[in-house]
Protein backbone atom coordinates (compact mmCIF):
# COMPACT_ATOMS: atom_id res chain seq x y z
CA UNK A 1 0.00 0.00 0.00
CA UNK A 2 1.17 3.26 -0.54
CA UNK A 3 0.82 6.85 0.70
CA UNK A 4 -1.48 7.70 -1.98
CA UNK A 5 -4.01 5.32 -1.38
CA UNK A 6 -4.54 6.68 2.50
CA UNK A 7 -5.44 10.09 0.79
CA UNK A 8 -9.25 10.10 0.45
CA UNK A 9 -9.29 11.23 -3.29
CA UNK A 10 -12.32 10.19 -5.43
CA UNK A 11 -14.61 10.01 -2.11
CA UNK A 12 -17.59 12.17 -2.81
CA UNK A 13 -19.20 12.56 0.92
CA UNK A 14 -22.51 13.86 -0.97
CA UNK A 15 -23.18 10.75 -1.83
CA UNK A 16 -21.39 8.52 0.47
CA UNK A 17 -24.31 7.19 2.94
CA UNK A 18 -24.01 8.84 6.10
CA UNK A 19 -23.55 4.85 8.14
CA UNK A 20 -20.33 5.02 5.93
CA UNK A 21 -19.59 8.51 6.70
CA UNK A 22 -20.31 7.94 10.81
CA UNK A 23 -17.64 4.79 10.30
CA UNK A 24 -15.19 7.05 9.32
CA UNK A 25 -15.72 9.60 11.15
CA UNK A 26 -15.71 6.94 14.21
CA UNK A 27 -11.98 5.85 13.94
CA UNK A 28 -10.70 10.07 12.91
CA UNK A 29 -12.45 11.06 16.08
CA UNK A 30 -11.11 7.76 18.07
CA UNK A 31 -8.10 8.42 17.26
CA UNK A 32 -8.14 12.53 17.86
CA UNK A 33 -9.08 11.11 21.69
CA UNK A 34 -6.40 9.01 22.17
CA UNK A 35 -4.05 11.75 20.56
CA UNK A 36 -5.47 14.13 23.23
CA UNK A 37 -5.03 12.12 26.16
CA UNK A 38 -1.54 10.75 25.24
CA UNK A 39 -0.51 14.39 24.92
CA UNK A 40 -1.80 15.30 28.34
CA UNK A 41 0.89 13.33 29.29
CA UNK A 42 -1.27 9.76 30.11
CA UNK A 43 0.81 6.44 29.54
CA UNK A 44 -0.57 3.78 31.23
CA UNK A 45 -3.00 1.77 28.55
CA UNK A 46 -5.72 1.14 31.10
CA UNK A 47 -5.99 4.49 31.85
CA UNK A 48 -5.94 5.84 28.49
CA UNK A 49 -8.46 3.41 27.63
CA UNK A 50 -10.89 3.84 30.43
CA UNK A 51 -10.34 7.40 30.24
CA UNK A 52 -10.89 7.59 26.45
CA UNK A 53 -14.50 5.81 26.77
CA UNK A 54 -15.50 9.20 29.00
CA UNK A 55 -14.69 10.83 25.23
CA UNK A 56 -16.18 8.02 22.97
CA UNK A 57 -19.36 6.35 24.19
CA UNK A 58 -23.08 7.80 22.77
CA UNK A 59 -24.36 10.37 25.48
CA UNK A 60 -21.07 11.96 25.38
CA UNK A 61 -20.76 12.79 21.96
CA UNK A 62 -24.67 13.30 21.86
CA UNK A 63 -24.00 16.46 24.49
CA UNK A 64 -21.17 17.70 22.59
CA UNK A 65 -22.99 17.82 19.41
CA UNK A 66 -26.15 19.42 21.16
CA UNK A 67 -22.73 22.16 22.54
CA UNK A 68 -21.77 22.71 18.93
CA UNK A 69 -25.06 22.85 16.74
CA UNK A 70 -24.81 26.83 16.84
CA UNK A 71 -21.18 26.67 15.61
CA UNK A 72 -22.35 24.95 12.75
CA UNK A 73 -23.24 25.84 9.10
CA UNK A 74 -26.15 25.56 6.88
CA UNK A 75 -23.81 22.55 5.26
CA UNK A 76 -22.60 20.92 8.27
CA UNK A 77 -26.24 20.84 9.94
CA UNK A 78 -27.67 19.15 7.21
CA UNK A 79 -25.19 16.52 7.22
CA UNK A 80 -25.90 16.11 11.37
CA UNK A 81 -29.58 15.51 10.34
CA UNK A 82 -28.46 13.06 7.84
CA UNK A 83 -26.22 11.07 9.74
CA UNK A 84 -29.34 11.35 12.74
CA UNK A 85 -31.93 10.04 10.71
CA UNK A 86 -29.69 7.02 9.22
CA UNK A 87 -31.04 3.87 10.30
CA UNK A 88 -27.83 2.86 12.44
CA UNK A 89 -29.00 -0.84 14.13
CA UNK A 90 -28.86 -1.43 17.87
CA UNK A 91 -27.01 1.23 20.10
CA UNK A 92 -24.76 -0.21 22.30
CA UNK A 93 -25.16 -1.03 26.44
CA UNK A 94 -26.01 2.22 28.07
CA UNK A 95 -26.79 4.23 25.33
CA UNK A 96 -30.64 5.05 24.34
CA UNK A 97 -31.25 5.23 20.87
CA UNK A 98 -31.58 9.29 20.92
CA UNK A 99 -27.84 9.55 22.10
CA UNK A 100 -26.98 7.00 19.62
CA UNK A 101 -28.54 8.70 16.72
CA UNK A 102 -27.09 12.01 17.77
CA UNK A 103 -23.42 10.39 18.01
CA UNK A 104 -23.91 8.92 14.94
CA UNK A 105 -24.79 12.29 13.57
CA UNK A 106 -21.33 13.95 15.38
CA UNK A 107 -19.20 11.15 13.69
CA UNK A 108 -21.11 11.59 10.38
CA UNK A 109 -19.94 15.20 10.23
CA UNK A 110 -16.24 14.42 10.86
CA UNK A 111 -16.43 11.88 8.16
CA UNK A 112 -17.68 14.06 6.00
CA UNK A 113 -15.48 17.16 6.97
CA UNK A 114 -12.37 14.22 6.45
CA UNK A 115 -13.67 13.32 3.34
CA UNK A 116 -13.61 17.21 1.98
CA UNK A 117 -10.71 17.44 3.10
CA UNK A 118 -11.20 20.38 5.71
CA UNK A 119 -8.84 19.15 7.83
CA UNK A 120 -8.56 22.08 10.17
CA UNK A 121 -12.48 22.20 10.67
CA UNK A 122 -12.13 18.39 11.85
CA UNK A 123 -10.01 19.77 14.19
CA UNK A 124 -12.01 22.62 15.15
CA UNK A 125 -14.82 20.01 15.95
CA UNK A 126 -13.63 17.66 17.87
CA UNK A 127 -11.50 20.39 19.91
CA UNK A 128 -14.90 21.89 20.94
CA UNK A 129 -16.18 18.47 21.36
CA UNK A 130 -13.45 17.51 23.71
CA UNK A 131 -13.33 20.23 25.41
CA UNK A 132 -16.88 20.27 26.05
CA UNK A 133 -16.70 16.41 27.20
CA UNK A 134 -14.34 17.50 29.84
CA UNK A 135 -16.42 19.96 30.99
CA UNK A 136 -18.82 17.04 31.87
Amino acid sequence: MDNQSLEPRGIKPEESPSLVLAYIGDAVYELAVREYLVQRGMVKVNQLHRTAVKYVRAGAQAKALFSLEDKLSEEEMAVVRRGRNAKSGTPPKGACVLEYRHATALEALIGYLYFKERHERVREIISMAVNEISRQ
